[in-house]
């Protein structure tokens, strides 16, 4: 592990210019790419003091054994020459986004003199122009489907249209009239073409005009009595109609734009997009990518925009890059974005956070789709059997166990300033949560902010519940014991006993965990900490800790349970702050006591809806008339937390300290 005091450039080397750096390891590989406004201010931050540093960025600089950079005269070519590195140097700590899945794309080969139709997947392949992506390759076919009976294009493979070429004879599709049959010669080239082009402007969008022309033509054709042609024109319509309407409208203003959201936990961050072209949605995918930095959610949009527009083939930019890119939160260089995505289409880009209206509820459903993407990926990476058995081997081999550990708890504590002190326990079974055994803690006897104080107290209190559960049930059960309720047969609450204890934090924890332990007589439960700081798990009375691979699907499992226990611990502390906030403001209400604060609580739930509520629903409760519930709602609006006074009438501020 490198110091990185050791390679830090001399004070005033760095210049002040925009510009683009990367740090290399040892060996000399690339191991991290970024850019910046200001390279010397953005440089400094990487060699403060390690222990302000993210865990992420420390990890990476005590990597590293050297740091370059190139200045650049403007942002949008600090973008570019950024993006170029990464394709060149694929550094470890970037950021790289990767398809949860294969999306199907439809195809259309224009570089070949009869263009073929088909639906693929993978790669793009320079001279064809790609539609899509789409969520479903049936999907994609029903439309290819409907559409030949209108544009009849070849769908058949070189190997077919070879042969058919040299004997003469069509395929079916030839035969029933789903193809034009340009291997025979029933059309030529530049008819062929034409029928091409009118299918590629359909699928691009332009239907509804191509619809209005054909409806002309029907007209026309049965005012000169061509019934028959009449006929054919009426079924294409309608043909054209039914493939229309696999994509309703979601934009009605024609908008052209991608619409992107993202979901993020600690440790990974899922990316869904949706292509709307014409204001319909012509597509959409999804990314999930590990976090290997620290980088805050403009830092992952402006990585995902780079990586999205940058890798289109120079032919197909025109029409892959919108002229709307419309996102949760800015890029962090908006402006250098939409220039950098401007140069690539060709014309003006708009990069913006839609704030009302149907865009910004279309954001919201991407982001939706986003966030169940992200707990897809979880689940199916955590219900797989084998990977849950390959998990639980890796950390009973690594920390030495006797037996796989089949059940599992983690405790974390949450406190705000050392008020409201609370503890959380959740239980991992065979690798899956077990949410019925999560149990919440109240910390009473800890004074302020101390952890390693307030641990002891919960693993004191669980493991002291565990052996009174276990003597009474060995008194109700006789010398054969007995962990469940014979009533419910259900377990009795702390009544079995984990084969491994986690704590989040490092060895003042995992110390103090193992202290309360050995007082109970507690001698056959693993414990370990694991520390945020590198992800390091620690053992009791251990000077190093055990380092897991980053891609162990062992530490994976330690991750989620620390993560849980994390979750679980911070909802709790939460609820007790807005009960403790509502009493505390309506202290000094006249006459409000301690039944009627309760009803409150009980009633709204929470601060914020109690805030939401009129004075008429505050009156309807038991014991509330019109005057008290006046002087609730009074209190309410003079929050003592922002030492604001609020008017009744106009919602303005009148009075602030």
């Amino acid at each position: 592990m490198a110091d990185p005091a050791t390679y830090r450039p001399a004070p005033g080397s760095i210049p002040e210019q925009p510009g683009v750096y990367r740090f290399s390891d040892a060996e000399g590989r690339v191991i991290y790419v970024g850019k910046a406004k200001n390279l010397r201010s953005r440089l400094n931050s990487y060699f403060a003091d390690l222990a302000g540093l993210h865990q992420r960025t420390r990890t990476m600089v005590t990597t590293a054994a050297r740091v370059d950079w190139t200045v650049v005269n403007t942002e949008v070519e600090a973008l570019q020459l950024e993006y170029s590195w990464i394709k060149e140097f694929d550094p470890r700590f970037n950021v790289k986004y990767r398809d949860d899945k294969s999306y199907p794309w439809l195809a259309v080969t224009m570089s070949e003199e009869y263009p073929r139709v088909f639906v693929g997947r993978g790669a793009k392949r320079k001279g064809t122009r790609y539609f899509g992506p789409y969520s479903h390759a049936w999907a994609i076919r029903e439309t290819v489907d409907l559409l030949q009976r209108v544009f009849p294009v070849r769908t058949c493979t070189n190997g077919t249209f070879r042969n058919a070429r040299a004997t003469g004879r069509p395929c079916l599709l030839g035969y029933i009239d789903k193809c034009s049959a340009p291997c025979v010669d029933r059309v030529s080239a530049e008819e062929y073409r034409e029928i091409v082009d009118d299918f590629c402007a359909f699928m691009a969008g332009q239907g509804t005009a191509m619809i209005r022309r054909l409806e002309a033509e029907m007209k026309t054709a049965a005012a000169g009595l061509e019934f028959e042609r009449a006929a054919r024109l009426r079924d294409d319509i309608g043909a054209l109609q039914r493939a229309m309407e696999a994509n309703a409208v979601v934009l009605g203003d024609g908008t052209d734009a991608d619409i992107i959201a993202l979901a993020e936990d600690p440790l990974e961050v899922a990316v869904q997009i949706f292509h709307v072209r014409g204001g319909r949605i012509r597509g959409e995918r999804g990314w999930v990518a590990d976090r290997t930095d620290d980088a805050g959610v403009p830092e992952l949009i402006e990585q995902f925009l780079l990586q999205l527009y940058a890798d289109v083939a120079p032919e197909e930019r025109g029409r892959a890059v919108p002229r709307e890119v419309l996102v949760p939160h800015l890029p962090t260089s908006p402006e250098s974005m939409a220039e950098f995505l401007g140069e690539l289409r060709g014309s003006a880009v708009q990069v913006r956070v839609p704030q009302r209206g149907d865009k910004a509820r279309l954001l919201e459903t991407v982001a939706r789709n986003a966030s169940e993407a992200l707990v897809r990926h979880k689940t199916k990476r955590a219900s797989d059997l084998s990977t849950r058995s390959r998990a639980l081997e890796e950390i009973q081999t690594a920390l030495g166990l006797p037996e796989v550990p089949l059940r599992i708890e983690c405790y974390d504590v949450s406190n705000l300033q050392g008020t409201e002190v609370v503890a959380s326990m959740v239980v991992f079974e065979d690798g899956l949560p077990r949410k019925s055994e999560y149990r919440r803690f109240v910390i009473r006897g800890v004074d302020g902010q101390n952890d390693v104080a307030s641990i002891d107290e919960v693993i004191t209190r669980r493991f002291r519940r565990l052996i009174d559960e276990q003597a009474t049930l060995q008194q109700e059960a006789g010398e054969t014991g007995g962990l469940v309720d014979p009533t419910t047969g259900a377990p009795k609450k702390f009544a079995y006993r984990p084969q491994l204890v986690v704590v989040d934090g490092g060895p003042p924890q995992v110390a103090a965990a193992a202290d309360a332990m050995a007082r109970l007589g507690i001698n056959d439960v693993a414990l370990v900490g694991l520390a945020k700081r590198l992800e390091e798990v620690w053992l009791p009375g251990e000077e190093h800790p055990v380092i897991l691979p980053r891609t162990s699907e062992g530490l994976y499992l330690l991750q989620r349970l620390r993560d849980e226990a994390h979750r679980f611990a911070i909802t709790h502390h939460r609820g007790r702050r807005s009960k403790t906030m509502v009493e505390s403001l309506l202290d000094d209400v006249p006459g409000l006591g301690e039944v009627r604060r309760r009803t409150l609580l009980k009633h709204f739930g929470s601060l914020r809806k109690l805030r939401a509520a009129s004075t008429e629903e505050i009156a309807a409760l038991p014991g509330f008339g019109r005057r008290t519930a006046e002087q609730v709602k009074s209190a309410l609006d003079r929050d003592t937390t922002r030492g604001e006074a609020i008017n009744m009438t106009t919602g303005e501020v009148i009075e602030q300290s």
